[in-house]
């Protein structure tokens, strides 16, 4: 195991299922997906769609939204986490916040409703600078703060700038913290003209992946918050290593070619210290579209021994945008700790080395993938604590 990995110390989480990580980890041992019909998603007035939106809560001292509420309630489940796992701050803890679309409410409202005319308190909320910086205060934290943004792959990118970080001895811990709540009717709509995101069937019909029969993904919202350190005495797992890169080639397809993805893949398991041998699991991006899975099962046919298993578990969170990679992180390191893999129920034929159900885990090596609209790949390797 590469000396140089750091520690999932503290996680915690907002999701489809609930506020706190343990309505994830529950929800998914269900095997019963987080979306429910969800009025006023469509774009007709009134109109359902099926969505794992998540639900009204936390502390309205947090701010107006839910948005708001989420990012601070799961960076405070983290740090709390991390703390009863034996982890104290450094002098330098630094925050990294991984956001594509933030505050969609209130920047909806402010165009709409409100003309422009705000408030000049109620206006800095709209800033992403805001969340860190009130953040920032609350545990008085005093490292580098900033925000990462890669689409689909931003959890994998905040990741690997956390490590890079440590690596570099700029901080001591890292509190990384992936918020996407944007689901609102013009987004999921765009994504379904995109032909990618489906409202209009249960999640397990329409989201399949590796799996005859799927469609698509069902849209999902996520905060999910880490504490990052070489510090802690019980660390969840650990990150090894990874990598980043680009297709260069369309504003929302793969390269058929797959040259960047493998190399990816290939440079993220270097980087680590790993051999592909060595890899257990392939904790996919999964998305349940034809070029994704496509892509992700290639790879893994090409590149991991016979006894790799793959899974994807946005079938049961959905695709939490910004926010799916570190949920899907989440869920692994979630997985070490607790002996299983939550995958989802198989419903269709399918890939052969796809799991059913949740799993017991045999040890090993997890290569997590996630693939951003745009050309963004990007893989992280994961291990159990020693």
């Amino acid at each position: 195991m590469d000396a140089q990995g750091v520690g999932i110390c503290g996680i915690g989480v907002v999701s489809g299922y609930g506020w706190g990580r343990e309505p994830l980890w529950d929800g998914l041992l269900s095997g019963t997906p987080a979306a429910t019909v969800v009025p006023g998603l469509g774009l007709d007035p009134g109109a359902a769609v099926w969505a794992a939106r998540v639900p009204d809560g936390g502390d309205p001292q947090d701010g107006q939204t839910r948005f708001a509420r989420a990012m601070r309630a799961s960076a405070r489940e983290a740090i709390r986490d991390a703390g009863d796992r034996g982890w104290r701050p450094g002098r330098r803890v630094g925050l990294l916040h991984a956001v594509v679309l933030g505050e969609v409410d209130l920047w909806r409202d402010f165009y709409t409703t409100r003309g422009g005319e705000l408030p000049v308190r109620e206006y800095l909320a709209l800033m992403p600078s805001t969340p860190m910086s009130t953040f920032m205060q609350e545990f008085g934290f005093h490292g580098p703060a900033m925000n990462v943004s890669a689409m689909c792959a931003s959890g994998n990118a905040g990741l690997i700038t956390a490590k890079s970080w440590l690596d570099a001895g700029l901080v001591d811990d890292v509190v990384f913290v992936a918020t996407d709540l944007s689901l609102t009717p013009e987004n999921v709509s765009h994504f379904v003209r995109l032909g990618v995101a489906i409202t209009d069937a249960e999640p397990l019909d329409a989201c399949r992946p590796f799996q005859q029969g799927s469609r698509g993904f069902i849209m999902g919202e996520a905060s999910v918050s880490f504490v990052l350190s070489r510090r802690a005495d019980r660390p969840y797992a650990m990150t090894l290593g990874g990598a980043m890169s680009h297709d260069a080639y369309h504003a929302t397809s793969i390269d058929p070619g797959l040259a960047h993805v493998t190399a990816c893949f290939q440079d993220a398991l270097a980087n680590a210290g790993v051999p592909a041998s060595a890899v257990r699991y392939l904790n996919a991006h999964g998305p349940g579209t034809a070029q994704c899975d496509l892509a992700e099962a290639t790879v893994l046919d090409r590149m991991f021994p016979a006894d790799t298993e793959v899974y994807s578990v946005k079938p049961l969170t959905g695709h939490c945008q910004g926010a799916a990679s570190a949920v899907e992180v989440a869920v692994t390191a979630l997985g070490y700790d607790r002996g299983l893999v939550p995958a989802p129920p198989t419903v269709a034929p399918g890939h052969p080395r796809l799991l059913d159900g949740p799993s017991p885990i045999t040890g090993g090596i997890t290569v997590k993938s996630s693939l951003g609209m745009g050309g963004h790949n990007s893989v992280i390797v994961l291990a159990p604590p020693a």
